[in-house]
């Protein structure tokens, strides 16, 4: 009886143990669900009088890619020069406990065809580069580059496996600044938009890289889509040129769709909340929340027009609150806010953080501020509470902050820093 006792219980230990790392992982753009939040907790939350500490910090020059963290690496996109070359985008695998780094692989050049990417305060411009954020999915990770090439790499070497060039392949729709998305996984496949008309949407088996579907006819944003379960129905938001489409991610068939206003460029992606999404655009665009029913049709509850606009700011929700920095470019001055998603109103607001991004660890945001300043902040709706900051990179922040492993992981135009939490 001891014996089968403890081999039971070994058992359940590994798998929760397993589970537990898992959990940790940070895999791509936004977490693990790509909704912004952390399974994990923070339990040192007195900042002020035992602010985290700093690991490692590396250089990362130029753009606006996240981390993904896992397995003991961390991954991002950057621009450097290649010999032989001009300067091009770069998938960098780094060292999660080190900042060292372990593999570098070139893509295309680092050309956008409009500054605006080097926009910022007056001391604190410059740095366009990629914007997408690798997704890595066991010993692969997924790279999506700014000129639609949909790559596959070996995660421990960095060697390519297969790789797709939407606009050569797929009639592809380049739009203005290039592609910002990144891709998404979904059991077998790895998904992205971007081809051209009836192949808009696209699914490629993400071990060998053989197309599994293709649907639609649209023109993609700026906008990484959202893996999301409504209603009992598993469905991919993507945040299209027309508004919002659903898609089931078994054959990209249309579940539903919502008609959203663009202008110029819609770069946050949509939030959901229960069988609420919320989603919102810069430019005098404006914001909207749609209900979903349990047979996917969708109702518009409310829409404000040039109101709760997100630059590329994506929101993070808890309990019927979304909490994210709000209003259009505000470089440096940008506030963090709470908004009641039932029907849009400010619960509070607090300037001076510039369009960065949030994350939601536990009941605990942790905030990049467009400066480099990672703030901490209680995810409370009646009053903004600040439990501590600290400058935590040089250069610009349009990325968004990884958590993983009781550890943050920042970058900017300049720099990346791991931070460690209690």
């Amino acid at each position: 009886m001891p014996h089968k006792f403890h081999t039971i219980l070994f058992a359940i230990l590994t798998v929760t143990s397993s589970w537990l790392v898992e959990a940790a992982d940070w895999p791509q753009y936004r977490g693990d669900l790509g909704d912004g939040v952390s399974s994990e907790s923070i339990n040192q939350t007195d900042w002020k009088a035992k602010p985290p500490k700093v690991l490692w910090k590396t250089p990362t020059p130029m753009g606006f890619s996240s981390f993904a963290v896992t397995d003991g690496r961390a991954f991002t996109l950057v621009a450097r020069d290649v010999a032989g070359a001009e300067k091009r985008e770069v998938c960098v695998a780094l060292n999660a406990d080190t900042g060292e780094e372990l593999w570098a692989v070139p893509f295309r050049e680092s050309e956008y065809g409009h500054d605006g990417g080097n926009a910022g305060t007056r001391d604190n411009k410059g740095g366009d580069g990629p914007r997408s954020t690798p997704t890595v999915d066991g010993n692969l990770v997924y790279v999506y580059d700014s000129h639609l090439v949909l790559s596959c790499l070996n995660a421990g070497t960095g060697d390519v496996i297969w790789k797709h060039d939407i606009m050569a392949e797929y009639d592809g729709r380049q739009i203005k600044w290039l592609n910002a998305t990144s891709p998404v996984v979904v059991g077998d496949t790895v998904c992205v938009g971007g081809g051209g008309a009836g192949q808009t949407f696209l699914a490629f088996n993400k071990g060998n890289g053989e197309l599994a579907w293709k649907s639609g006819d649209d023109t993609i944003t700026h906008a990484t889509p959202r893996l999301a379960n409504i209603a009992g129905t598993e469905q991919l938001i993507f945040f299209m040129k027309s508004g919002l489409v659903s898609l089931s991610p078994t054959d990209g068939s249309e579940l539903w769709r919502t008609d959203f206003p663009f202008s110029v460029s819609t770069a946050a992606s949509p939030v959901v909340a229960g069988n609420r999404v919320f989603c919102s655009a810069g430019y005098s665009v404006g914001s909207q929340v749609v209900e979903i029913s349990e047979d996917q049709q969708a109702e518009k509850l409310w829409f404000k027009q040039n109101k709760l606009m997100n630059h590329w700011s994506t929101p993070v929700a808890l309990d019927g609150h979304l909490y994210g920095i709000f209003e259009f470019k505000k470089y440096g001055h940008a506030p963090l806010q709470c908004v009641e998603i039932e029907t849009g109103e400010i619960k509070w607001s607090t300037r001076g953080f510039g369009p960065g991004n949030c994350i939601l660890v536990g009941d605990k945001l942790v905030v990049l501020s467009d400066a480099g300043e990672v703030v901490l902040v209680s995810a409370r709706p009646d009053e903004y509470e600040e439990l501590g900051r600290i400058k935590a990179v040089d250069g610009k922040c349009w990325s968004t902050p990884a958590f993983s492993n009781g550890r943050i992981y920042v970058r900017s135009t300049e720099e990346a820093a791991c931070l460690v939490v209690d």
